[in-house]
């Protein structure tokens, strides 16, 4: 089987992560989805356009839960993962699909911008539950977003544009 790796860059959440235990070899493990929408500019001149690309993404363990405690819908993420073929028979005819698997995820959201999200949002941790970001996301900031990254679709009512 072919090994595929996935980058999504400057990507928000189109909504809350989903977060879900399910049976493993060893007991139950976390697994989490999350749904990350990318704009891309297309073209120039006067045909330039943006396009918006969503890919549904799957976490599993600790990577999972912290994903679930610290993202909201809105928040500005970087994903790394891999992409795998799912295509599966049904009534005689092939369903072709393909699910992709989460194996980095940078929080790009500072502190302040993390909190002010939540407090709009009414989730999260509760003051004192420890730092509002995991580790990974020490030193980034909204620098590391390109200019114009926030769309509308930030705005809790927005549907998912795909």
């Amino acid at each position: 089987m072919a090994y595929v790796r996935v980058e999504q860059r400057n990507a928000h959440l189109a909504g809350a992560v989903r977060l879900v235990s399910v049976a493993g070899r060893d007991g139950p493990v976390s697994k989490a989805t999350l749904t990350a929408i990318s704009n891309t500019r297309k073209g120039s001149g006067d045909n330039r356009g943006e396009e918006a690309t969503a890919i549904q993404w799957t976490l599993w363990g600790k990577q999972a839960e912290n994903a679930a405690q610290y993202l909201g819908k809105g928040s500005h993420v970087n994903v790394v993962g891999r992409v795998q073929n799912n295509n599966y028979e049904r009534d005689g005819e092939t369903v072709y699909g393909m699910a992709f698997t989460a194996e980095e995820v940078d929080y790009l959201d500072t502190k302040a911008e993390s909190e002010a999200l939540r407090a709009r949002q009414g989730t999260g941790p509760e003051e004192g539950d420890g730092p509002a970001q995991p580790a990974a996301a020490r030193g980034k900031s909204a620098k590391a977003r390109k200019a114009g990254a926030k769309t509308p679709a930030d705005e809790a009512t927005d549907p998912i544009p795909y």
